[in-house]
């Protein structure tokens, strides 16, 4: 796993450092769909994550926000799950939310977890059973118990939320699910369905540093499905995480019709 681990961040810190240096050169952009922008470092990015990760273990399948879906990926054990630029938007307006998101699955779990954000100067990894980090430093989600004050990344927070703490939000969900892992944050909730490349490494991140993560619903999210989606996600840290259930439960369940 060590060996693992250290190939997976030489990768997402090559691929990184291609879109490091496409930021300052200008670029395409255009949208996929009405409200998801892309551009064409993105498909840069994929295009060497697909080699490099491929040399690394080319029996895993393949799953990426920029890539058309091989089901084949179904048939595996093993798939790789990248998103190469996770916050997009914050990329193209030059802001630093942004990261390459690898993350490698085995039998539907992530065991293996990279976020590298070089705007911020941060690498985060992980490894199932071994921990997770920043920097090399260790990291653990807050002790908090109760809901209530507890801190939350959000431009703004809704009526029935405002007992909570709104703290910055990068455009990047990874980042936001690391911020929890890192102590930065107490939780994380969406209520829409996500995409899996999104949030599989950040996941794994996460969870090694002591969060509970679930669907917007408290069940486990599992990867590598047909659809690869999940709806809404809930990161936090465990003293919280029934109430924050609780909370959102009535507006999960009509935001899910």
């Amino acid at each position: 796993m060590p060996d693992l681990l250290d190939a997976v961040v030489a990768t997402a810190g090559e691929a990184a450092a291609l879109a490091m240096r496409r930021w300052d050169e200008g670029f395409d952009t255009w949208e996929k769909a009405p409200g998801h922008p892309v551009s064409a470092v993105d498909l840069e990015v994929d295009t060497l994550l697909k080699a490099r990760l491929g040399a690394i273990d080319g029996r895993a399948g393949w799953l990426s926000e920029e890539t058309v879906d091989d089901r084949a990926r179904l048939g595996g054990a093993r798939v790789w799950v990248v998103d190469p630029i996770d916050g997009t938007r914050d990329y193209i307006r030059h802001r630093i939310g942004w990261c390459v998101s690898v993350a490698l699955v085995d039998h539907g779990r992530p065991i293996v977890g990279v976020l590298a954000a070089p705007a911020r100067d941060e690498l985060w990894t992980a490894a199932a059973g071994a921990g997770a980090r920043r920097n090399g430093v260790r990291l653990a989600v807050t002790p908090r118990a109760d809901l209530a004050g507890a801190r939350a990344p959000a431009d703004s927070l809704p009526r029935e939320d405002r007992d909570l703490v709104a703290v910055v939000k990068p455009n990047s969900i990874a980042l936001r699910m690391a911020m929890v892992a890192a102590g930065a944050a107490d939780l994380l909730a969406t209520l829409r369905w996500g995409n899996e490349w999104d949030i599989a490494a950040a996941l794994l991140i996460a969870e090694e540093a002591g969060a509970t993560v679930t669907d917007a619903f408290g069940q486990p999210i599992a990867f590598n499905t047909p659809d690869a989606r999940a709806f809404g996600i809930l990161a936090s840290t465990p003293g919280i995480h029934s109430a924050a259930l609780d909370r959102i439960a009535t507006r999960a369940a009509k935001a899910a019709g």
